[in-house]
This record gives structure tokens, C-alpha cells and sequence, in this order.
């Protein structure tokens, strides 16, 4: 647990080198005969005790009251300075694992949604009205405050467009073409659709993507991931793709010559039974010639905190699941890329969850958020704007459907004018 707290304390003062030095100066105690040693104390709220940790009276109780505008999680709401130390009764770091953890999931085990996955609605940022905000990444401007360190640069510092492969094809598949003659597009022009360029099927919108990833690539300010599935036999799996198709083998490698990189998309099964994901990733490793280090899970359905321990075990170093389905925000709390904690055995893991900050159809269905064109455009703007602020990283999953011509969908207008106003801010 000292590794997790130490780490902890790290996090929450920043990944620089000032921080790195400070960090011996921040102690976790509520012993006064202790405070002297450090110049900044926060004292520990008793989550962390055997008779109350995984244990009902463990979970945050709502409303919750403020430092400084900042929500407290546990502890209580004030500070006090005690000689040349400063001390801070809200137990920010309890705060922080909670919400990097995924502990409430672990909690409650029975809220979830059709598809198994955690629900955004009922988490305790939403609730509580903080999900828009990276609550913990406001920790650390606070404390930083208070240590009288540097601020951070207000800047994103790191954009990651990312794009899952569902469904490459709508006609290139003799199902496709059977779909496309009953969708009254005539012999000819399907016979096309199945056996010309792959750029007149309406799915395949890929060279449009990645012209608008090369906008912010070129500049250095992001870099393009594309989530191929390499499995799955449940019908939420479905379109089924052969990744030795050579429609697909020459996607993947215009992709990676434009300088983009890709992971697996493991599939919707996967997410209920991990010990399939070696398999998974072995495929595609065997198609690209070379290891996979990303993952995101289909349907964003890594289930339960604990299965990230499966991800650890294959040797995926990073991956990008953790974002809410139905509700874009900030689901652990950050907008930094943080090493994966187990709450259930309190163990610190070598693996980097970068947080899922927007993915399209959650703005636009109505079983989501059900935003309009505008909206949707005023709600991103707002978490890139909380991004920037605490000088994080910002992650939005855009799918090659969503570019769809003809689809009714504001989704695909929408991710060029978003690219273009982080191009120029």
C-alpha cells in the first residue's frame, strides 16, 4: 500500500521535475508529532482502514462539500496552517484513488447497464455534478498552489484521435452486395461496390480521416490510433472482418505510411470472457508483423475494474477504454494518463490508462446524451477547455461511420470544425 500511496502522491503533484522533487515534502499522517517533517500534510480520512475499506460505509456520501470550489470526496472541507506546515483535512489522495480506481464499480456491482458496462449516470461524478471536470487534475493545481510550485502550462499537451474499426464495409462482402442490390442500388453499381476501389463504399472513409488527423499530425500536437477487431463470435461482434483481407491489409498499411498507429479493438466477447484476448491480440500481431501495445475494448465494455489485470498479463502497454458510453467526461477523474491500480487487491500495475474524454455517439443518440449539432459542439469545446486549463491530454474516439455521407448525422461536419478549432486555439 506504501507504493500506492507514494505513487499517489506523485500523481497529484504532476509528472514534472519539480514535483518529482517536492514530493517527499507531502505527507499523509494525522499524527501532529509528525507534521513538522513536511511542508504540506493531508490527513487521512480512514478510508484506507480494514474495517472500513470495501465496506459500505467506504462509498462518498452526497452533497458533497467544497475546498476552494473543489469537490471533497473524503475528509473534511477545511485547512489550517501549523507552524511552516500547511495541513489539509480533505483526504485528496482517497479522493483520487477512488475515482482512478474505478472503486464505486467494484462497489456496486449490480448497477449496470444491457451490455454489463458501468452506466455514466449513475456514477458519483455525474451525481455529484463534477464529471465535466477533471476533478483530480484540479487537485493538483490546488496543491502545487499551496507548495508554492510552478503551475503547470495551460496547454493540451497531448491530442490522441482515435478511431475504431467496427465496421470498415457496408457492400464489400457478398452480403454486401446483396444488401446494396435491396438497397434499389442497381447491378452495376453494386458489382462496383463489391469489387471496385474500396473508397466508393460509403463506410470506407478512412483517406477523409486521416487527411483530417494529418492537420494536427503535421503540427505535432496529435497522434492518430485505429482499433482493428481481430475476433469475436457474439452478435455484437458482427460485421466480422478478416484481417488478412486485402482490402484490410492495404487500410492498415496506408495507415501506418501517413504516420498512424494502430491497436486492438478487442471484441464484445472479449469483454466478457478476457483469457480471450491473447488470441485476439496474437492475430493481429501475426497480420502487422510486430507486437500491439494498444487496446480498446468493443463497445467501450472492459466490465469490471479487475479485468484490466487481463490486459497487464498479454503485455498491452496502454490502453484507451475508459470513458462512460453514455456520457462524455472525465470517468477517472483525469485527463492524465495514469498507471492502473486494482482496488479489489491494492496493487499498482505497470499498465497506462490514457481516459476516453469524447466518443462521437455518445453526443448524439438519445439513449446517450441526445445533444443537438450545436451543443455537441458547445460540450466539447467545454472539456477541451478543461483540458487545456490543468494541461492534460485530450482523447476523442471518432468512428468511420460517423463520416457517412448521407446519414443524417451532424457527427461527421462536427469532427472537422472540432479539429479545426484545436488547430487554431
Amino acid at each position: 500500500m506504501n507504493e500506492i500511496l507514494s505513487y499517489l502522491i506523485r500523481f497529484l503533484l504532476g509528472d514534472d521535475d519539480v514535483a518529482a522533487r517536492h514530493a517527499p515534502s507531502v505527507g499523509y499522517t494525522d499524527d501532529p508529532d509528525h507534521f513538522s517533517r513536511y511542508a504540506l500534510v493531508i490527513i487521512p480520512s480512514g478510508f484506507f482502514n480494514p474495517g472500513t475499506y470495501a465496506t459500505p460505509a467506504s462509498l462518498p456520501c452526497l452533497p458533497l462539500k467544497e475546498i476552494e470550489g473543489l469537490p471533497v470526496l473524503f475528509g473534511q472541507a477545511r485547512e489550517e496552517q501549523r507552524g511552516r506546515t500547511w495541513v489539509i483535512h480533505a483526504d485528496l489522495i482517497a479522493g483520487a484513488y477512488f475515482l482512478i480506481t474505478r472503486y464505486e464499480e467494484m462497489m456496486r456491482p449490480q448497477v449496470r447497464d444491457v451490455h454489463g458496462r458501468f452506466p455514466g449516470k449513475e456514477s458519483l461524478p455525474f451525481r455529484a455534478g463534477f464529471l465535466h471536470r477533471p476533478l483530480i487534475d484540479h487537485y493538483r493545481l490546488f496543491l502545487r498552489k499551496r507548495l508554492g510550485l510552478p503551475q503547470l502550462p495551460a496547454e493540451i499537451r497531448q491530442i490522441f484521435l482515435t478511431h475504431d474499426v467496427d465496421a470498415p464495409f457496408l457492400y464489400r462482402s457478398w452480403k454486401g452486395f446483396l444488401r446494396s442490390i435491396l438497397d434499389q442500388r442497381g447491378l452495376v453499381r453494386s458489382l462496383k461496390g463489391k469489387t471496385g476501389h474500396p473508397v466508393q463504399d460509403p463506410y470506407y472513409t478512412f483517406p477523409q480521416m486521416l487527411q483530417q488527423d494529418r492537420r494536427l499530425m503535421d503540427k505535432h500536437m496529435a497522434r492518430s490510433v485505429f482499433f482493428f477487431k481481430a475476433g469475436g463470435r457474439l452478435p455484437e461482434d458482427k460485421p466480422h472482418y478478416n484481417l488478412r483481407n486485402k482490402d484490410i491489409l492495404r487500410l492498415m498499411a496506408e495507415i501506418r505510411r501517413q504516420g498512424g498507429e494502430i491497436g486492438l479493438h478487442a471484441s464484445y466477447e472479449a469483454g466478457i470472457h478476457p483469457a480471450l484476448l491473447a488470441g485476439e491480440k496474437r492475430r493481429l500481431e501475426q497480420c502487422l508483423g510486430h507486437t500491439v501495445s494498444f487496446n480498446r475494448h468493443h463497445f467501450l465494455a472492459c466490465r469490471e475494474p479487475d479485468d484490466m489485470d487481463c490486459l497487464e498479463k498479454q503485455a498491452f502497454s496502454e490502453d484507451f477504454t475508459l470513458g462512460y458510453a453514455d456520457r462524455a467526461g472525465f470517468r477517472l477523474g483525469t485527463s492524465y494518463p495514469v498507471s492502473w491500480i486494482n482496488p479489489r487487491t491494492r496493487r499498482l500495475t505497470s499498465l497506462c490508462l490514457h481516459p476516453l474524454t469524447v466518443m462521437d455517439c455518445s453526443l448524439e443518440e438519445e439513449k446517450y446524451m441526445g445533444l443537438s449539432r450545436r451543443e455537441a459542439f458547445a460540450f466539447c469545446l467545454r472539456l477541451a477547455h478543461e483540458v487545456k486549463r490543468v494541461g492534460g491530454e485530450l482523447s476523442l474516439l471518432w468512428h468511420n461511420t460517423s463520416l457517412r455521407e448521407g446519414s443524417g448525422s451532424y457527427l461527421g461536419d462536427l469532427y472537422p470544425y472540432l479539429l479545426t478549432h484545436l488547430l487554431e486555439k
